[in-house]
Order: C-alpha cells, then structure tokens, then sequence
C-alpha cells in the first residue's frame, strides 16, 4: 500500500522528549516497552497501570503465531483500560475465539509506540496503533524514537476508525480555546506516547510554548483534571472516552475547540490529521459539537507472523462485524484501507483483495 502521509522528520521543540529513554529502549533493543498513552482509541489508549489482564483467556500468547494450528495462542497488545483501545480488543478476542482455532491474549499496554516495539520483536502478534505512529516508525523519520531506526517488519492490517484529538478541561478552569493554554499545567499523554507526539505537534503548530508538561495516561489525566492538579489534558482515540465520561459524570467539563484557523495551521504543519467533530451530547453536560482533529486507528502486525494466521484473523474480524458493539458506525470492510498509511501484510492483502 502506497504511503501518502508526509513523512518529513518534525524538528520541534522538545518533542518526544526522552521518549527513546521512555519505553523505546524497546525499538533500539525491541523490548517492547514503550508507551503510547493514547488511551482513547487508542488511542489510542494510554497506559494507566493497569496489566491488561482481565481474566479473559489467561492465555501468555507471546510466542507469536506458528501458523494456524488448532489451539494456537497469538499476543494482542492493545492499550490502557480507560480508553477504547483495550475493550474494542477484547471484543474481537470474542469474535476471533468464536471463529477460529486460535486464542488471543490481550494486553493492556502504552498503546502505539509501544506496541510497535513488542510488533518490531515478536513478542505481539497484532495491535492496535495510530497510523501516523505506523507511517513515522516503517519509514524511520518523523520523531525521535524512530529517527534513522525504521522497523522494517512493521506491516498494516487494517484501519478501523478516526482516533479523535480531545483537549479536555474543567469549566471551572476558563480555557476556551487552544490559545488559552499560555501558561497552563497540561498532560499530554504518557511519555513517549502517540498521544504526546499529537499533543506536541498540536502546541506547536499554534505557538503555545510556555506551558508545563506533565505525563500520564488517560485515567490519571482525568484523576489529575478532577483534584486541580492540571489544567488540561489532551486524549486520542475515538470517542466516547471512558475517561473522559467518567470525568464528566462527576465534574464540569469542557472540550476545547480545535478550529479555524488553529485547526489549519495543525493540519498544515502534519498532514496525517484530518478535520472531526465530537458530537454534541457525547459528554455529559457538552451539548454543542466541538470541532478538533484526528489521526486513524489501525490494526497492525509484524511480517513474521505467517500469511494464512493473518488472513484467518482478518477474516474472523471482518466478517463478523455485527458481533461488535464499539465504533461500529467506523469499521467497516470498504473503509479498511483508508489511511493506510504502511505496507499491507500479505495475509490481510490476501482477505481485502480476495
């Protein structure tokens, strides 16, 4: 598949900050421990401590795939529990189960950068990424992490739905506008994260540069927003965030614009985003659409793993759609490709192209 996304390396001000010392020693090395707070979809789907082990399957699956042999466990890293991300896995862990010889052990991770690590070294199977996360780590540019380091395994499996940018604070705080945030206490995103490469790209392109920057994923984030710890918080992934929704259940919250002119100057700067709107209602007491940005969530897999294990999947997947309850109205076999913005794995080219 032909990559169409600006893939210039982004020469800005502390971006990913640590972030090879931060969970990419795994890229380097290919642990696999990185961190992608985005935990909304996910973003995303940020880290939030949490293991990822909720008692579905029990299954270690990080041997990778053998091929398809009946009982075969294969390792699915997904992202933190408060975002969309790790429940979104464990329904297609259901779907895959039900159709196939194999068992999928989902994890709870940082979500994309660290994923792309545990794909680089074999220790996932699939996972769940950001396609401008795919886009910078196959071609090696884009950020520090993966700056003259491209993971040449790295092969797409399908993209699912818009992983919505959310800058999120509380009424109380008197942010209005990405301009307001002059000054403020943000997160971004645990460290290392796709959330943080989004947050800090965003800041940027609109000439915020006097702020403090805290880390930590979605539902500490949220935690923090709740106690005045923070003044905002920026989540990816595709909404409604349970972080965000809890916050909001208990609190005044407000989601900040990312619009007109702002909203350009962030698709200029980084064409891999594209123009959304959080629906009105989405969040309690948000009842106004809120225009923002988005980067894609994507199914992702390593060359390693053999042609007939990934078409098995994404066969068992994507003909089984109706078995999903999240993001339905987004993954859909004629949207699979869009965005695809790495080389297609073999076994999946085999299923869409079939």
């Amino acid at each position: 598949m032909p990559d169409d996304y600006n893939t210039e390396s982004i020469d800005r001000r502390k971006i990913l900050k640590g972030a090879a010392a931060a969970g990419l020693v795994g890229i380097a090395g290919c642990s696999g421990d990185g961190g992608d707070g985005s935990d909304g979809g996910d973003g995303s789907d940020g880290s939030d401590g949490s293991d990822g082990s909720d008692g579905s399957d029990g299954s270690d699956g990080s041997d990778g795939g053998d091929g398809g042999d009946g009982g075969s466990r294969l390792s699915w890293h997904a992202g933190g529990t408060g975002g969309t991300y790790f429940p979104l896995s464990n329904e297609i862990k259901t779907i895959v189960e039900a159709n196939t010889d194999f068992s999928l052990n989902v994890q709870s991770t940082g979500a994309s950068v660290e994923n792309v690590g545990s794909l680089a070294d074999g220790s996932a199977d699939f996972a769940l990424i950001q396609n401008d996360i795919a886009s910078f780590a196959k071609n090696g540019t884009g950020i520090d992490a993966f700056q003259d380091n491209a993971i040449e395994n790295l092969r797409g499996v399908a993209t699912l739905y818009p992983e919505t940018i959310t800058l999120v604070t509380l009424a109380e705080n008197d942010i209005s506008s990405v301009g307001d945030l002059s000054g403020a206490t943000i997160n971004t995103g645990d460290l290392g994260s796709g959330t943080q490469v989004n947050a800090l790209q965003i800041l940027e392109s609109v000439g915020i540069t006097d702020y403090n920057e805290q880390n930590a994923g979605f539902s500490q984030a949220s935690e923090q927003l709740a106690n005045g710890d923070i003044d905002a918080a920026f989540v990816v992934g595709g909404w409604p965030v349970g972080a965000i929704e809890d916050l909001a259940n208990t609190n005044d919250i407000e989601i900040v614009p990312i619009s007109g002119d702002n909203r350009e100057a962030v698709k200029e700067d980084a064409s891999w985003f594209a123009n959304d709107t959080i629906p009105g209602g989405t969040y309690t007491g948000v009842e106004e659409d809120v225009e923002t940005v988005a980067v894609q969530a994507m199914i992702a897999t390593n060359a390693g793993v053999p042609a007939d294990t990934v078409e098995t999947v994404t066969a068992a997947i994507f003909d089984n759609l109706g078995e999903l309850t999240i993001k339905t109205d987004f993954i859909t076999v004629d949207s699979a490709q869009d965005g695809m913005s790495i080389e297609l794995h073999e076994g999946a080219a085999a299923y869409f192209d079939a």
